[in-house]
């Protein structure tokens, strides 16, 4: 084949491939364009997804001092159901060595009852069932006479002496039975309520683990979707990096190819210098055909590169948005629920606590004595225990309840918790669990223990 007809079989070629390699690019441009729109969604969401895990791990902490705070209360309280147990130990000991004076007493007194037996039938064996003072008039001498009344004294006073010890030892041995049996029943009583309490922390304890546990949930299946998002969006940056490597590549193809073309044509005109002048004509066409279809490739490049361009400005990411949150307002609910403010979260919770001034100045009360207390903030005294508090007013329907009425809970007894009620389905007491708090008595723990008993101070 002659120089010409390669060349121009060469320049057919190239050209025809040319104008392939030119769309391709706008192409891949437009599908950049499409994946950059949708990797501008999926980062939204991945931000999205960052919030809410930073929301959750906020949630979480708290979860976690809320339990430390249970767990504390209940150490607490089982170190006194120990002390409770040890004294009950103790005090059933006294009973033991009671038990064993109280069998000394009964020898005693059974001793004596037999000395009277044996008096009386002696009594009787002398002078049958008579009075001492027929005994005394039956005398027939003067010196008789003296000697009965020695007697029958002498008697009498020994059966006064042994009626009266035998008195004075059952009086003693009733008082000492009822002070031990007394006691008994306190210290059981006692180690009843802590148990009770103690069921009751376990309980709040529970029930704060499992919500800890569904945020923990939560915040996984958000770590996951983060994950699935940044997996998909580096899947889209790749693909994106791969078209444009194509891109490179044809680029690359295109100016190897021009280059050929180029080469061909210095061929062509040389071998053509030497040759007629109607060769050396078609030998310029052929060049200067060729020299525009590479000025035409090289307006098409420029195209290219003009629409990527503005492919990539389109493909910017769109700014995140900025979430806003409000605190409702609190409500004036009187002296006596402003007065427990300062304790909330700088308190403890303490059985039989709150009722001396070292307890109080430490922030240590029991339901009771906080609600006592914070009323003798206002100015009114009530009693501090929860029985008496149950009559410290009148009763009220719960749908009529206002803030600064007592509200009273079915805890490890009836009523054995008590708080004021402050509005919006809320309370504020000293809880076993976290000490002097605001909690909401419409749903969780305190809901379902919430008995409806309203007690409105006079």
């Amino acid at each position: 084949m002659s120089l010409k007809k390669k060349l121009i079989v060469l320049n057919t070629t190239i050209m025809l491939g040319l104008g392939s390699a030119f769309a391709i690019p706008s192409v891949k441009a437009e599908s950049i364009t499409d994946i950059q729109s949708q990797r501008t969604g999926i980062q939204s969401d991945i931000s999205e997804a960052e919030q809410v895990i930073q929301q959750l791990k906020k949630e979480q902490s708290k979860m976690n001092a809320q339990i430390a705070q249970i767990e504390s209360a209940m150490k607490e309280n089982d170190q006194k159901i120990k002390n409770t147990e040890q004294e009950i130990k103790d005090t059933e000991k006294d009973i033991e060595s009671l038990k064993k004076e109280i069998k000394a007493l009964e020898e005693r007194i059974a001793k004596r009852e037999e000395v009277l037996k044996e008096r009386a039938l002696s009594f009787q064996e002398s002078g049958g069932d008579v009075e001492y003072l027929e005994v005394v008039l039956g005398s027939k001498s003067f010196g008789e006479f003296v000697n009965r009344v020695g007697a029958v004294a002498t008697i009498v006073e020994a059966d006064q002496q042994i009626l009266s010890e035998q008195e004075a030892d059952k009086a003693d041995l009733e008082k000492k039975q009822a002070t031990v049996e007394k006691k008994l029943q306190s210290l059981k009583d006692m180690e009843v309520e802590l148990k009770g309490m103690q069921s009751q922390i376990e309980d709040q304890k529970a029930e704060t683990v499992n919500m800890k546990a569904k945020i923990e949930k939560k915040e996984s299946e958000t770590e996951a979707l983060k994950q699935s998002l940044e997996n998909k969006d580096a899947g889209l940056e790749a693909q994106i990096a791969s078209i444009r490597e194509n891109i490179k590549k044809e680029e690359e193809r295109k100016a190897s190819e021009k280059a050929d073309l180029d080469r061909v044509a210095e061929e062509v005109n040389s071998s053509n210098a030497s040759s007629e002048g109607s060769s050396s004509s078609s030998s310029e066409e052929s060049s200067s055909s060729s020299k525009g279809e590479a000025s035409a490739s090289g307006s098409s490049k420029a195209e290219s590169s003009s629409n990527s361009s503005k492919d990539s400005s389109a493909a910017k990411p769109a700014a995140s948005k900025t979430e806003t949150s409000s605190k409702p307002s609190s409500a004036n609910t009187g002296s006596a629920i402003t007065a427990g403010y300062k304790y909330i979260g700088n308190s403890s919770y303490k059985f039989g606590g709150g009722r001396t001034a070292s307890d109080i100045a430490n922030g240590l009360f029991d339901c009771s004595a906080f609600v006592a207390w914070a009323y003798k903030q206002a100015g009114v005294n009530l009693p501090a225990s929860t029985d008496a508090l149950k009559g410290a007013g009148r009763q009220v329907s719960d749908s009529q309840k206002q803030p600064g009425d007592l509200v009273f809970f079915n805890t490890y007894k009836t009523d054995g918790h008590v708080g004021i009620y402050v509005g919006g389905g809320k309370f504020i007491g000293s809880q076993s669990s976290t000490g002097v708090a605001i909690a909401n008595m419409d749903s969780g723990y305190w809901a379902g223990v919430y008995n409806g008993r309203v007690v409105r101070v006079n």
